[in-house]
C-alpha cells in the first residue's frame, strides 16, 4: 500500500503561478505512473498531467506550455510536483494526486485533493 499526501494550492490571481506537491510513501517500489487530475464544480474529473515510472511526462492539451510535472524518487518516498504558470480562471478546480500501484493488477490510489482557485 501507499499513502499520498498533497500540499500546495490556494488562491492566485490570473496569470500567476502555483505549485502542488504529492508525496507518496509506503511500498513505493510497486508504484507505476503518477498523475495529477482536477475536478471543477459540475464537471467530471480530468487528467492534467502524468509521469511514467522513468519520469516521461504527458499533458492535457489545455495545459501544455503552462504546466510542468516532475517526479523525484528518494529512498522511501516519491514526490510528484506540478508547477503551474500563466494560470487562468478555468484552471480553478480541486486537484487530486493519483498513483498506480502494481498489486497486480494496477490499483489506483488518490490523494485527498487540494483546492486551486484562480481569480480573474
Amino acid at each position: 500500500q501507499v499513502q499520498l499526501v498533497e500540499s500546495g494550492g490556494g488562491l492566485v490571481q490570473a496569470g500567476g503561478s502555483l505549485g502542488l506537491s504529492c508525496v507518496a510513501s509506503g511500498d513505493i517500489f510497486r508504484l507505476r505512473a503518477m498523475a495529477w487530475y482536477r475536478q471543477a464544480p459540475g464537471k467530471e474529473r480530468e487528467l492534467v498531467a502524468s509521469t511514467s515510472v522513468i519520469g516521461v511526462p504527458t499533458y492535457a492539451d489545455s495545459v501544455k506550455g503552462r504546466i510542468t510535472i516532475s517526479r523525484d524518487t528518494a529512498e522511501k518516498t516519491v514526490t510528484v510536483a506540478l508547477q503551474m504558470n500563466s494560470l487562468k480562471s478555468e484552471d480553478t478546480a480541486v486537484y487530486f494526486c493519483n498513483a498506480e500501484y502494481w498489486v497486480p493488477p494496477i490499483r489506483p490510489y488518490w490523494g485527498q485533493g487540494t483546492q486551486v482557485t484562480v481569480a480573474s
